[in-house]
């Protein structure tokens, strides 16, 4: 995604290129084939979203073509992750490949074992703890249950996305605030979970025994496996903090 002219311009193939992908359900199996995939558009060359999928499309609010709503649908599927994985934006990594990526995000902690050794923010502890009371929360529900926003702590968005790139939290579902009446209104938000919640403790472990450093290298090389673009120094600049 770029800026010319004063227009946001989506980079893709058309929707009549047999390159074109056509649904969220052949996106989340191309994720579970590359393990990882960033939204938008990137310094590396076909890694995203964006670039597989037709241009136009994009915010047509047509939930069978535009790849906008699809990743509200690919987040509730519980496929594949979704959330800011990527240098703080946000992106897709398959099932199959999240314990490794935990593993060397986490540097092999848990959230309480990083706490414990002070590795944690406060902020941080306050947005964790409300997730030993319910499994999901709204952005809003978790942004007033931590004690942020108006008179309270500050850099809620900042925080949550932390805890995002080291693999804490994820994005499992977008849903409307209810009015009193009960009925949806405004714009979805963004639900929170844990990757335990999403897919069981025991598996997020899975790789726990690994060396992060191995996860690390094991993460570089799947992707470089299928973007030959991806050199170590873009890969660093693309994955962000902890590459």
């Amino acid at each position: 995604m770029a800026v010319e002219n004063g227009e946001w311009i989506m980079r893709g193939p058309a929707w009549e290129d047999p390159a074109c992908i056509h649904s969220w359900q052949e996106l989340v199996d191309w994720i579970d084939e590359v393990g990882f995939l960033p939204l938008f558009r990137n310094g590396i060359d076909g890694f995203s979203a964006e670039e597989h999928t037709c241009p136009t499309d994009w915010w047509s609010g047509d939930v069978d073509r535009d790849p906008w709503e699809w990743r509200q649908t690919i987040a509730r599927s519980g496929r594949v992750a979704y959330g800011k994985f990527f240098g703080k934006k946000a992106g897709f990594i398959s099932k199959a490949w999240f314990p490794d990526f935990a593993n060397w995000r986490r540097d092999g902690y848990d959230f309480d074992s990083r706490w414990d050794d002070g590795l944690a923010t406060a902020r941080q502890k306050k947005i964790m703890d409300q997730f030993t009371e319910a499994d999901a929360l709204l952005s809003y529900e978790l942004k007033e249950r931590a004690g942020f926003g108006k008179g309270g702590e500050k850099n809620f968005e900042g925080t949550v996305t932390d805890l995002q790139m080291s693999s804490y939290l994820v994005i499992r579902d977008f849903r409307q605030k209810l009015n009193k009446k009960g009925q949806p209104y405004g714009w979805s938000r963004a639900e929170y979970t844990t990757p335990e919640a999403l897919w069981g403790a025991a598996y997020i472990a899975a790789a726990y025994a690994t060396d992060p450093v191995q996860s690390r290298t094991k993460v570089f090389r799947q992707i470089q496996a299928h973007f030959p673009a991806a050199t170590e120094e873009r890969l660093r600049a693309v994955l962000g903090r902890c590459a």
